[in-house]
C-alpha cells in the first residue's frame, strides 16, 4: 500500500473568508478532512510548513519547503499550495531526484460547496502513485510540468506552454 507525504503551505485552498468583502486568513490545512471524506485507503501523513498566501511568499519560503521535502524519507509527495505561485515553488524542487512531487491547490477554499480543492486533490493522489520521479502540478484535471506552464488568470486556469 503506498505511504504519501502531504506537505502543506497555505494558499487559497485552505482560506477562512469572514465577511462579504472578502477579508481572509489562512487557515488550517483542509486536506485531511478532503481525503478522509473520500474514504481513501492509502497511508498518508500531513506536515503544515506555514499557512501564508502565495502572493506571499518569497525564495526563503520556497527554499524551506524544499529543504522540508528533502529531508522527508517518503518517496511520494503531495504539495498543497496556493496557485499564484505555485510554478515557481514547482521549479525550486525541480532539483530533488528520487522522489515523485505533485504540487496542486484549487481557485476556491475547500471550504466552499463549489470548490475545485476535492477534485484537485483527487488528481494529484492519483498522479504521485502513478508518474516516474519528478516534479508536476495538477491543476484542472491535467498534469502540467513546472518549466512549460503558466496560470492563465483571465481564464482562472492553468495551461501549457510551448
Amino acid at each position: 500500500m503506498p505511504f504519501i507525504k502531504i506537505f502543506t503551505v497555505g494558499g487559497t485552498i485552505d482560506k477562512i473568508y469572514f465577511d462579504r468583502k472578502s477579508a481572509y486568513q489562512v487557515g488550517d490545512p483542509k486536506i485531511v478532512e478532503v481525503l478522509q471524506e473520500a474514504n481513501v485507503t492509502f497511508d498518508f501523513e500531513t506536515e503544515s510548513v506555514m499557512q501564508k498566501d502565495s502572493l506571499d511568499m518569497d525564495d526563503s519560503d520556497r527554499q524551506l519547503v524544499h529543504e522540508r521535502i528533502v529531508a522527508d524519507p517518503h518517496e511520494l509527495v503531495i504539495v498543497t499550495h496556493g496557485t499564484d505561485t505555485m510554478i515557481e515553488t514547482a521549479k525550486t524542487l525541480s532539483d530533488i531526484k528520487d522522489k515523485t512531487i505533485v504540487l496542486t491547490g484549487s481557485m476556491q477554499p475547500a471550504r466552499f460547496r463549489n470548490s475545485d480543492a476535492a477534485f484537485n486533490i483527487g488528481c494529484a493522489v492519483a498522479a504521485v502513485q502513478t508518474l516516474p520521479h519528478g516534479v508536476y502540478l495538477t491543476m484542472n484535471g491535467q498534469i502540467f510540468m513546472p518549466f512549460s506552464t503558466r496560470k492563465n488568470v483571465d481564464l482562472n486556469r492553468f495551461e501549457k506552454i510551448e
